[in-house]
């Protein structure tokens, strides 16, 4: 992939493109996801079927994306406002837009501000419904986390829930590259990053309004968003497909990147 890079505003934007230029690909757009950077759709990247060009911005802070300070009022729109002007100063009027975890949260801001942009719709590893009062306890436990030891710290309090429990047994390599993509972030944007995801809305009605084609994709052993979540996005959305990945937890593309890399390839190529 090659790095990219976009001034909009105060801010740059840095993002991951397969094929620079290339007007006649089509796009199929991915957003990372928490605490990674856009660095983790490589296996996607190297992968992609002839025709499709995959662009994967950074956000906010993450990667080489600036971010605005104070980052005052932070919002998940924040996200899908950047991704849409990115799209239109490449002079991208639509295009297959994506993400895994947070980055589907980023997603479905996007499609509830311009569902137009989306020919197709790929949610990996995410759910739809807000943070349960639990859950925004935890982001906020997570908070003070970050506080006290920066990256280091949500890479060793994560781990053990990133990645499943197969990857753990088996696959060596993930997770020293999952604790690089984390430590390479800085605590501004995780934070900020944090704050956007406890306010999120619940988006179900989105979903429930698509008339798209959408991927549904989720590891078997994903303990952070179960399989049940993404049975539920499937059953509000009509005609989306759903793919339960075996042996792999809350990164599937890069805990099971050949069956990942099937299941997307397969859905664009019926596109």
């Amino acid at each position: 992939m090659h790095r990219q890079y976009f001034h909009a505003a105060s801010r740059t934007i840095s993002y991951f493109d397969s094929a620079p230029g290339n007007r006649d690909a089509r796009v199929v757009l991915l957003m990372h996801a928490f605490p990674l950077g856009a660095a983790m759709w490589e296996p996607q990247a190297k992968a992609l079927p002839a025709g499709w060009r995959l662009i994967a911005p950074d956000v906010r802070g993450f990667g080489g994306s600036t971010i605005d300070q104070p980052d005052s009022d932070p919002q998940m729109d924040d996200y899908a406002n950047d991704t849409l002007e990115l799209l239109r100063d490449l002079g991208i009027e639509s295009a297959v837009v994506g993400g895994m975890s947070m980055g589907g949260y980023a997603t479905m801001a996007m499609l509830r501000r311009q569902p137009r942009v989306a020919q197709a719709v790929v949610l990996a590893d995410t759910r739809a419904s807000a943070d349960t009062p639990e859950g925004r306890a935890n982001r906020r436990s997570m908070l003070a986390l970050v506080d006290r030891e920066g990256p280091s710290g949500v890479a060793r309090d994560m781990m053990p829930r990133l990645l499943g429990k197969t990857t753990h047994d088996e696959r060596p390599t993930v997770e020293p590259l999952v604790r690089r993509l984390i430590k390479q972030q800085s605590p501004a944007a995780i934070r900020g990053a944090i704050h956007r995801m406890m306010d999120r809305p619940d988006s179900h009605e989105v979903l429930q309004r698509l008339s798209t084609p959408v991927l549904i994709v989720v590891g078997d052993e994903d303990v952070m968003t179960p399989v049940d979540d993404s049975r539920r996005m499937h059953g509000a959305i009509q005609g989306s497909e759903l793919v339960i990945l075996p042996r792999a937890g809350h990164l599937s593309n890069l805990e099971r990147p050949d069956l990942f890399n099937d299941a997307l390839n397969g859905f664009l190529g019926r596109l």
